[in-house]
């Protein structure tokens, strides 16, 4: 699942390490986040909203991934 957290992060100047901190997860799980490999669950995903002062919806993409999820259906 896309997100914006890569470039919420370094709009607010943390490190993968410092949000992980802050938000009660490992380093691993950031990266793995902001590579696409991996979608965070709700409350993670509330968690990182909270701290880049964003909803879930904007923090995710939802929108976007929606409109990507729905397309791909589309084409079976």
């Amino acid at each position: 699942m896309k997100t914006r957290v890569r470039e919420l992060r370094q709009a607010a100047g943390l490190t993968q390490q410092q949000l992980a901190d802050l938000v009660r997860v490992s380093s691993r799980t950031i990266i793995s986040i902001e590579k696409e490999q991996y979608s965070p669950s709700l409350m993670l995903a509330y968690r990182l909203a909270l701290v880049f002062g964003v909803s879930v919806e904007e923090l995710c993409c939802l929108e976007e991934n929606k409109r990507l999820e729905d397309e791909q259906f589309e084409d079976l």
